[in-house]
């Protein structure tokens, strides 16, 4: 998978961006670690899924192209998706939950995608996507169970170690397992990082408990405001994971939320939470001192509509 990887690397080249990095001198004296903060928020669509949605479309064949592309997601998956397939001209159909925050899904049709929705479980995404696919023949482009979009993701922890050396532990935040399982896969192939951590909410456990027991958690009813975070592993991203990761840390949606409100003050910078949770690690584990870790924000797009109904003035008219 390492030359996977690399063949991503070189396929979205100027055409993903090469996202940032930042620091923050209070976080580091907080932690007694130096930590660098990989910025995916900034990445086009918001999150690091552009990465392997990219990768993987750009290499269908003509026909798939011609009949269209469909995925399942509650929201970065669904916007990088959806981004690709007007880059490449490709009709995108997207099954979302019908709970899936309003300012992804606004952002997924701003993209030109069609947008179904569907109940907020697994089996509902699944079904419904087959649906569709039996009746039009669209390529299934899955969020995280398929090699080319965990290769995409990878590429991201390959950016930031690459411009970081020497980096202790590279944190990502767990949901499908797709960032975890290209970021691991990276570091330990080609040697560069010798601990990947993945970070859960403790309301969405499943990769915790599967690593602890040795067996696949195959369902459970999340609990958690990182809703990227929801999702169960697949197969493929479990094996990767019990095979590269070293360990997977527990965060709370209090720990969460303190992290957001971290990063948006001090470093300015907005971020939803699911990319909070490796912050919020390194801020609560006493374990990581004088290391030096790279953490991956998986994305930024938060609804911010709530804020702004608090503050706008009432219509006295």
């Amino acid at each position: 998978m390492l030359a996977e990887i690399l063949k991503a690397a070189e396929r979205i080249n100027g055409i993903a961006h090469k996202t940032p990095v930042f620091t923050s001198r209070l976080l580091n004296e907080n932690c007694g670690a130096e930590i660098f903060i990989k910025a995916e928020n900034l990445q086009r669509a918001g999150a690091f899924k552009f990465r392997g949605a990219y990768n993987t479309i750009s290499q269908l064949d003509d026909r798939s192209k011609d009949l269209g592309i469909i995925t399942h997601s509650s929201g970065n998956h669904a916007q990088a998706v959806a981004l690709s397939g007007m880059l490449l001209d490709l009709r995108t159909v997207i099954v979302m939950p019908n709970n899936a925050p309003q300012v992804k899904v606004n952002a997924t049709r701003d993209y030109g995608a069609e947008v179904v929705f569907c109940e907020p479980t697994q089996e509902s995404r699944i079904s419904t996507v087959n649906e569709l696919i039996d009746e039009y023949g669209y390529t299934l482009v899955h969020p995280y169970d398929n090699d080319q979009i965990i290769a995409g993701a990878g590429t991201a922890a390959k950016e930031l170690s690459d411009e970081i050396a020497d980096l202790d532990i590279i944190a990502t935040p767990v949901g499908g397992g797709g960032l975890l399982s290209g970021s691991a896969i990276y570091c330990k192939e080609s040697g560069v990082v010798d601990t990947v951590v993945g970070v859960e909410p403790q309301g969405a456990d499943d990769a915790f408990r599967s690593l602890q027991s040795s067996i696949r958690v195959e369902s459970q009813v999340p609990k958690t405001i990182a809703d990227g975070l929801r999702t169960t592993l697949s197969e493929r991203t479990y094996n990767y994971i019990s095979t590269y990761v070293d360990r997977i840390a527990l965060v709370s949606d209090a720990e969460i939320l303190q992290a957001m409100q971290f990063v948006m003050e001090r470093l300015k910078l907005v971020i939803e939470p699911s990319g909070a949770a490796p912050i919020a690690w390194v801020m609560n584990d006493e374990t990581i001192q004088g290391k030096r870790i790279g953490l991956i924000i998986s994305g930024g797009n938060l609804d911010l509509g709530p804020l702004f109904d608090h503050y706008r003035p009432l219509d006295t008219a």
